[in-house]
């Protein structure tokens, strides 16, 4: 009982800090708060935490602090599986709401937390906006007329709509310190929150930037204003440089430019730290430690992740599949476990030294102790590089083949496997999409003596593909489909081959030819390491916990080095400290903090590489050669369209069991939005004896 009593105090405990942490939020555009503020900041002015240690503690630390809680949470939580009437309960909240080819599938609690962000944008907008028309004040060094000067202010506020949007645009894209893990949405989900959240902060950005010029421009001060690096107060040039360096890392993330031109889009997406750099020097110290939490947590979490990639592995071996698609074997340490649909992010030093694309894991840790696997479609230069690398290696007639390193990071997973919690389970994936499936049908066929975790009794899996050969792609779980138990679970396999039409092929003809696949060895020579995953979650709370107490003494400290005493200074305006040095001070705690952290990682991660065996095993091509089996006969193979789903899903009734059907998807969105309709249809309304149909969509490329 003391396990589950914890778990409820921590919860409580992340709910009430960052409920209160959402309450300043809507505090602080108010007067009460601005004039309670300045009296806490003066009075802390003459402790030895200064403004900046209180600014820190009340805005930054509180999501921190979520996050080294959630990490507790989540390790004392560990693989256990929630109880089914729980889950079910919210998992019509979770279902489809909206459908529309412009803006997606959304659920009823997405639609919900929109809004709430939006009432939150519109009340911080209200409130400064009638504060500031009625205490309208002329600006000496502009001569403006009355509507200019409120549209002015206008302007101004627009900027701290864009500000509110930044404290939340890092949070959805945080990995081994994934706040959203706490809601059970994982990494690749939650990207599409932080493309909504800079979109939005971009638009109140521009609308201020160019409101603001245009008021110079109307009043001829555009000359004067717009190259100002002002000693005090906000610097316009800063945010001048700070716009254009966020509208250029937005324009270069459209699906037009990430997808065809992806390397455009990884390389500018690093110009993120000259945006932060120049936006606080534009907003300046006070505003900054606002939108400080997301900032302090990404660096931390990009500094494990670059130590946790360290050292390089090496590729085992690969599987050459006809639709110009590679399976690549890892090595990976036997005390490593992952659930399945994880991803992990990889870089081929070879093909490119600074790139990392992310891949569903197709293997399951229950099965392959020793090693994990990925599926990479040829698609981009990248990948059609990396392809191009394995078949010459293929094609090649040396005695000896080389080794090609390999940098691992990951793997990210969901930290309980949701689709246990259901009566019945649809698989619909297309093309690629059906990587993350595959590993949840052997982690499931892997298990069936297991009594910990409660399985489905009927599975169907539904493959969409455009050519047969795409059909290979099945081959790791062809063995299941041959074997598969029929005591506690079945297997029902409809694949859709829309681009070719043949008569008499069945799924058995396609499987067994095992002549279409080739496989290849590599070297290890280069490299005796495997992939050792992520440190754990208490570890990486505690790291949390130790940059943030660096980062509060170094700025303590630094300030009352370089900053003179408000006593020394009352008597001296003249030599008032420029607003910058507040700003670089910041910045210098926050490096020292992420280096202290970083040296403590880095023997943590030594220790642990000492203490577990670094050899790696090469492993072995396995024998895919399937004998007949009538297992094989009763799976489906259509030819010549798409499939229909809102038949398939009519017949669902009488094929599968029990009333709680889920449904997940990988694959195109087009296809994602059809089968996510189907199921809002058929989930409306109370029908004691309608299946319920549970929604969910995977991605498999960001």
């Amino acid at each position: 009982m003391a396990k589950p009593i914890l778990l409820a105090i921590l919860k409580a405990l992340m709910i009430l800090i960052f409920t209160g942490w959402i309450a300043l939020w809507l505090l602080k555009p108010t007067d009460l708060w601005t004039r309670k503020w300045k009296g806490a900041e003066e009075s802390a002015r003459t402790t030895v935490f200064g403004y900046y240690g209180l600014d820190f503690a009340v805005y930054t630390f509180p999501i921190i602090a979520v996050a080294i809680i959630g990490l507790v949470y989540l390790d004392l939580k560990g693989r256990e599986p929630s109880s089914r009437q729980a889950k079910i309960s919210t998992g019509a909240f979770s279902n489809p709401l909206v459908v529309s080819s412009f803006i997606g599938v959304l659920s009823a609690i997405e639609i919900l937390t929109v809004f709430l962000f939006i009432v939150f944008l519109a009340w911080t907008f209200y409130c400064h906006i009638s504060n500031d028309f009625k205490k309208l004040m002329p600006i000496k060094a502009l001569k403006l007329e009355i509507w200019q000067l409120k549209y002015l202010r206008v302007a101004t506020r627009f900027g701290l709509l864009a500000e509110a949007c930044l404290a939340f645009l890092l949070l959805p894209i945080l990995r081994g310190l994934a706040v959203f893990r706490l809601f059970g949405i994982q990494f690749e989900a939650s990207v599409r929150y932080h493309i909504w959240i800079g979109t939005a902060m971009l638009t109140f950005a521009t609308l201020h930037g160019a409101s603001t010029l245009l008021i110079w421009g109307v009043s001829h001060h555009i000359q004067d204003e717009i190259w100002k690096w002002q000693k005090t107060g906000r610097i316009y040039l800063a945010g001048e440089i700070g716009l254009v360096t966020g509208l250029v890392i937005w324009i270069t993330a459209l699906p037009q430019i990430r997808r065809k031109n992806f390397e455009i889009f990884y390389y500018t997406h690093h110009l993120y730290v000259v945006f932060l750099l120049f936006f606080l020097f534009h907003a300046g110290d006070r505003h900054f430690y606002m939108v400080f939490p997301g900032i302090f947590l990404f660096g931390l979490d990009k500094i494990l992740r670059i130590l946790q990639s360290k050292p390089e592995s090496c590729i085992l071996s690969a599987r050459i599949f006809p639709s110009k698609a590679i399976e690549l074997i890892l090595p990976k340490d036997t005390s490593l476990k992952y659930n399945p649909t994880s991803v992990i992010f990889i870089k081929v030093p070879s093909v490119s030294k600074l790139q990392w694309h992310s891949f569903s894991i197709t293997s399951s840790s229950s099965v392959d102790d020793n090693t994990m696997s990925v599926m990479v479609k040829c698609d981009g230069s990248w990948t059609s590089s990396l392809y191009d690398l394995v078949q010459a290696e293929l094609d090649s007639k040396a005695d000896t083949t080389k080794c090609i390193p390999i940098a691992i990071e990951g793997p990210y997973g969901p930290d309980s496997m949701n689709f246990l919690r259901y009566d019945s389970v649809v698989l619909v994936a297309g093309g690629i999409g059906i990587t993350p499936f595959l590993s949840i049908l052997q982690e499931i066929a892997s298990a069936q003596s297991s009594s910990r975790y409660r399985f489905p009794t009927s599975m169907q899996l539904i493959f969409v593909v455009k050519k047969s050969h795409d059909i290979f792609l099945l081959n790791s779980i062809s063995s299941l489909l041959q074997n598969q138990s029929t005591e506690r679970w079945h297997l029902k396999v409809k694949v859709y081959v829309t681009q070719e039409v043949q008569d008499g092929l069945t799924l058995r003809e396609v499987l067994t030819d095992s002549s279409q696949i080739q496989t290849v060895h590599f070297g290890t020579e280069c490299s005796n390491y495997a992939t050792y995953g992520l440190e754990s979650s208490l570890c990486i709370a505690a790291l949390a916990g130790f940059a943030s107490i660096v980062f509060l003494v170094f700025l303590i400290c630094l300030n009352h080095i370089f900053v003179p005493s408000q006593k020394k200074t009352s008597n001296l305006s003249k030599d008032k400290t420029p607003s910058w040095v507040a700003d670089l001070l910041l910045i210098s705690s926050f490096i020292m903090a992420l280096i202290c952290s970083a040296v403590v990682a880095i023997i943590l991660r030594w220790r642990r590489l000492k203490s577990e065996s670094p050899l790696v095993a090469q492993k072995k091509g396995k024998a895919m050669d399937i004998e007949t089996s009538s297992a094989l006969e009763e799976h489906e193979i259509h030819f010549g369209g798409r499939p229909d789903f809102q038949d398939i899903f009519a017949k669902f009734p009488n094929e599968m069991a029990g009333s709680e059907i889920g449904v997940m998807v990988c694959g195109p969105e087009e296809m994602k939005e059809s089968v996510a309709l189907i199921c809002k249809q058929n989930s409306q309304g109370v029908h004691k004896k309608k299946p319920h149909f549970s929604f969910h969509s995977l991605n498999f490329a960001l």
